[in-house]
């Protein structure tokens, strides 16, 4: 028998012909990360930092003020469609100014990028699914709060077992018992200065502030190539460079990826991090707050490019079919849908989602990998504290499977294809 390779299309590759099949997996994952997520996360960041630079940070005031509304402020953020709006809420429990009852609410409403299929293809039941996600988001959150079932907590944990790996964190203002696992640092070490680097090699700063330029109107590329994606029903798009939406969509897609990593490993040296996996009181400017959105996006993209390409080969080398067990019978339906939400990003969640559209997944499956998903959102947490992270994304998959389950013996209409167009 001659040794080979599955891909997604369920073919089998000849050995010899796996090089080819390695690097299509690579290419196409590199393209897609950026049009079905990091352009819109960008839109989303730069809209909420617009907001910071009008209101001169005073929505990040009212959250630090407002304790007991953070976990429905945080619902609200992880609501909106994609994952922009939960990305923000990761650097706000960082610094101390939300609890982590908020982020885990946050996290547990975020519909991710695979909204936008549900939302297109299946709009009744986009409705009820995010809203039933809105609402044990909300109840969970204060739950964490209330119990003091924050990082402090667990780290007692785990002391009873071994030496933590930190030292419990630091205390914070927050409502849940125990911060962050990770010290903040100091306002001026944040990686905010626009000099960074500078000194060193001046024409770098110059070409790097060119390059931020060029991802934005890369980014709008991609963002409309996204838009246009959605609305065409998620088709597959095959690797073109022509005049055409396939040749916008691939072009915008490979640039983007490629600007993006050269502005987090390299731009951020010359021009800062603009707060990279950090949020701002403020921006002084227009231009700083793009600055800001660009950085953000370009970290998000780099543990993007990095999920998708452990995902689809992880696909391929180990020949799982994540259709056949999402679509198990009985109960074990929305157990699968929760399980699946564990694993971070959005490329197992769209496919996830354009199964539903197709009929072959339960609505009570939706539901529960609507609440458990954290999408990109994830990935920022991980980047800066990957215990909160792991924790998080543990704690999100309780409700899934409580409401998952209880939408399957209980909900009217938890039958395959409720919603779809």
């Amino acid at each position: 028998m001659i040794p080979s390779l599955h891909t997604d299309a369920g073919a089998l590759v000849p050995f010899g012909q796996v090089p080819d099949a390695v690097w299509e997996i690579f290419v196409f994952s590199v393209r897609d990360g950026f049009v079905q997520v990091s352009a819109f996360v960008a839109v989303t960041v730069l809209l909420f930092g617009y907001v910071q630079y009008r209101t001169g940070g005073r929505l990040v005031s009212f959250l630090e003020n407002n304790e007991r509304l953070q976990p429905i402020a945080g619902a609200l953020l992880g609501l909106t469609p994609g994952c922009g709006g939960a990305i923000i809420a990761m650097p706000l429990y960082i610094r101390g100014t939300i609890s982590f009852g908020t982020v885990v609410a946050t996290l547990a409403a975020t519909a991710g990028d695979a909204a936008f299929v549900i939302i297109a293809l299946a709009p009744e039941a986009a409705v009820y699914a995010y809203g039933l996600a809105f609402v044990s988001a909300i109840l969970f959150g204060y739950a964490i709060d209330g119990w003091g079932l924050g990082i402090g907590r667990v780290d007692r944990a785990v002391d009873r077992l071994s030496r933590p790996v930190t030292d419990g964190g630091f205390a914070t203002r927050n409502v849940a018992e125990g911060g962050p696992s990770v010290p903040i640092a100091d306002a001026d070490s944040c990686g905010h200065t626009p000099n960074d680097g500078a000194t060193a090699n001046g024409l770098l700063m110059t070409v790097t502030h060119g390059v931020h330029v060029v991802w934005w109107f890369v980014a709008i590329a991609g963002a409309v190539a996204g838009v246009l994606y959605l609305a065409r029903g998620a088709p597959d798009v095959p690797l073109q460079f022509g005049p055409t939406f396939f040749g916008l969509f691939t072009v915008a897609g490979l640039t983007g990826t490629v600007l993006s990593f050269y502005l987090h490993f390299v731009g951020r040296r010359y021009i800062g991090t603009g707060g990279s996996g950090r949020i701002r009181e403020n921006f002084a400017s227009a231009y700083e707050t793009f600055q800001h959105a660009a950085m953000e996006t370009s970290m998000v993209t780099v543990w993007v490019i990095g999920a998708y390409l452990l995902y689809e080969y992880g696909i391929v080398v180990f020949n799982l079919d994540i259709a056949a067990l999402a679509a198990a019978a009985g109960v074990l339906a929305p157990i699968a849908g929760a399980a699946l939400g564990l694993i971070p990003g959005c490329a197992p969640q769209i496919v996830f989602a354009g199964l539903y559209a197709e009929g072959a997944i339960p609505f009570s499956a939706l539901t529960a990998n609507a609440i458990s998903q954290d999408g990109d959102a994830l990935f920022p947490l991980m980047a800066i504290d990957m215990k909160a992270a792991i924790i998080a994304t543990i704690y999100t998959t309780i409700p899934a499977l409580i409401t998952g389950v209880l939408v399957y013996y209980f909900w009217p209409f938890a039958d395959f294809g409720f919603g779809v167009l």
